[in-house]
């Protein structure tokens, strides 16, 4: 049965600020949380019963040991990730505004997921596979970028579905430039694109989302989700569009927010049946449906602090 999601990328340590509202210099303490976006897209699915599978190396050092274990209490198949000696874990310390929304230090040079090399990639990862997901932080000029590839190739091979955030980390690139012709290199690869209002411009252009679509229309893309934070989301196909509104909640910190969004929406389009061959005619009662329904688990994961940790299970949610 073809019900797993597959990420690809980064898992990583996300330290969280013991206040908000502060610059990094005045933060007295952290917290150490698992993240990265598709570590927490994976966690997003099985918090809600899916199951899900994650490709990545981390370091063989205490801080990948304890990413391994959580993911694994998470339900999460962790049989694919590599240990290598050869880097550490990577580190991300997180600083929130007075909003709740953050800035990064990242400490990746390089990384263990960095590493991660195609020839990890294998075709029978992809067996049962609903759907493949993937961000833009580990696309760099390193080994891990060719495993992308080398697991988009697979999972069309085996008829699942695409799925890109781009998840833009400007820290992490040598230039804007550079971070610009990569994202618009794999969207066309990719069935869905998930894109915030803070990415827009930067990636197409505009900051129009109906004038970004002839953009992102490209290649493969058959499904467009457009969110917007707690104005709410849009979802778009070549033929219909939908839109929900965000609840409003007291925001406490916005980590992985947008990484728990996909998650739920991918973990709800399979609830509902929706495969690769019916994306491109997804009706907007339907589109309406997966966008209410990641709403709704984002507005429970910003009321708590870090990223995994805060997200609803699908009892908490109904």
């Amino acid at each position: 049965m073809n019900d797993i999601l597959v990420a690809i990328g980064e898992a990583l340590i996300d330290f969280i600020p013991d206040k908000k509202g502060c610059d990094f210099r005045d933060v007295t303490a952290f917290s150490a949380k698992i993240g990265g976006a598709p570590a927490n897209v994976c966690a997003a699915y099985a918090r809600l019963g899916g199951r899900a599978r994650l490709l990545t190396q981390l370091g063989d050092d205490p801080f990948g040991n304890k990413i391994l274990s959580e993911l694994s209490d998470l339900g999460i198949d962790i049989s694919c990730i590599s240990l290598t000696d050869a880097a550490n874990t990577a580190l991300a310390f997180v600083s929130l505004d007075s909003t709740g929304n953050r800035t990064f230090s990242f400490y990746r040079k390089p990384s263990a997921d960095m590493l991660y090399a195609p020839e990890n990639v294998r075709d029978e990862y992809f067996d049962d596979a609903y759907a493949l997901h993937f961000c833009s932080v580990d696309l760099g000029d390193f080994p891990m970028r060719e495993a992308h590839r080398a697991a988009i190739t697979a999972a069309r091979k085996k008829g699942a579905i695409v799925s890109f955030d781009p998840n833009l980390r400007f820290p992490l690139w040598k230039s804007r430039e550079l971070l610009h012709k990569t994202v618009n290199e794999f969207i066309p690869l990719a069935d869905i694109v998930k894109i915030s209002e803070e990415e827009i411009e930067f990636i197409t252009g505009t900051n129009d989302i109906k004038a970004a679509l002839p953009e992102l229309f490209r290649g493969n893309v058959k499904l467009v989700i457009y969110t917007c934070g707690k104005s709410g989301a849009y979802a778009f196909t070549k033929n219909e569009s939908a839109f929900s509104p965000a609840q409003k909640v007291a925001v406490v910190d916005t980590t992985g927010a947008g990484d728990g969004f996909i998650g739920s929406f991918l973990w709800k389009m399979h609830n509902l049946g929706i495969n690769i061959d019916m994306i491109e005619n997804l009706s907007c009662e339907k589109l309406l449906r997966c966008l209410e329904f990641s709403n709704k688990f984002c507005s429970a994961s910003v009321q708590k602090k870090g990223a995994i940790s805060s997200y609803p299970n699908l009892e908490e949610l109904l």
